[in-house]
C-alpha cells in the first residue's frame, strides 16, 4: 500500500493534477480488459501485466498503473480512462 503521506504530494507527471487511489472496482474492470488483451496503454502499447491498483488523475482521463507498490508515473504508461 503506497504512503499517505507520499499520496499527498504526489501529482500527475504531465498536468501537475492532484492524483487518488483508484477504486478496487475499477482495478479489477482494468484486469479483466488486460486478460484479453484488450487495453492499451498511453504510448498505444498494449498492456500485459496485471495492476496491483492505480493513481487516477483529478479529470479522471488517466490512470497511473501501480505494480508492486510501486506507482509506474510515465506518461507513455499511463492507461486512458476515456474511449
Amino acid at each position: 500500500m503506497l504512503d499517505p503521506d507520499l499520496l499527498k504530494i504526489m501529482c500527475c507527471p504531465e498536468t501537475h493534477q492532484p492524483i487518488a487511489l483508484a477504486e478496487p472496482s475499477l482495478i479489477e474492470k482494468l484486469n479483466q480488459q488486460i486478460a484479453v488483451g484488450q487495453l492499451q496503454n498511453r504510448g498505444g502499447q498494449p498492456v500485459k501485466e496485471t495492476i496491483d491498483g492505480g493513481l487516477v488523475r483529478e479529470d479522471k482521463k488517466f490512470l497511473y498503473p501501480i505494480r508492486g507498490n510501486i506507482p509506474i508515473m510515465l506518461i507513455d504508461e499511463a492507461i486512458p480512462l476515456t474511449a
